[in-house]
């Protein structure tokens, strides 16, 4: 699988359509940049944490840890937690829910992808099952697809087409960079005056 750090989500979006781009509550935290790599799944029930606090000392370096909760009353995680992840070289968190001590996280550059922020944390009683399909920003995430994100959103590649989406993605960012903007606006503007005139 190849390295999608170079790819902008809406080029990626472009070639896989609405069903992957996770919805625009997914946001970055901070600005953080480009985070890319493959999903490791997690699933926590409103106002619980525990699986995601399991999940940092499972998942392998590299990976994107995608959660599935849904609430945006109680953190899955803090500054600790972020850091330990960060540590053992996770690339980045993607909650479906919110985050608290955002000042400790930037300050430790690690990126995260969230509804937002609250200050109050989860429980942890809740024991369920790692790397299973989840939903996350509406989006079905299997473990091992490509997880993209930067400020534009959040996109997830199929991990049976990241090949194919990655070559197509570079075959369609060179051909972009071979044409001007004088180029790019002469075919604009005669695709929007031939809409216009039909």
């Amino acid at each position: 699988m190849g390295d999608f750090h170079g790819i902008a989500t809406t080029t990626l979006a472009e070639i896989l359509g609405r069903g992957q781009i996770m919805d625009l509550g997914i946001r970055p935290l901070w600005e953080s940049g480009r985070i890319a790599g493959p999903a490791f799944t997690v699933r926590c029930p409103p106002g619980d944490n525990l699986m995601l606090h399991a999940a940092i000392y499972r998942a392998e370096p590299g990976s994107v840890i995608v959660v599935e909760c849904g609430d945006t009353e109680y953190a899955l995680a803090g500054g600790n937690v972020c850091a330990i992840a960060h540590r053992r070289g996770v690339e980045a968190f993607v909650l479906d829910g919110v985050l608290r001590d955002i000042g400790e996280v930037r300050e430790d550059g690690f990126p995260v992808h969230a509804r937002g922020v609250v200050p109050i944390p989860g429980v942890k009683k809740v024991v369920s099952p790692l790397n299973e399909p989840v939903v996350c920003g509406g989006v079905t995430v299997h473990a091992g697809d490509v997880v993209v994100g930067d400020e534009d959103g959040v996109v997830v590649v199929p991990a049976a087409r990241a090949d194919e989406v990655l070559a197509e993605a570079e075959r369609k960012l060179a051909k972009e960079a071979a044409q001007t903007l004088d180029e790019w606006e002469a075919a604009h503007r005669a695709k929007v005056e031939a809409l216009l005139a039909q």
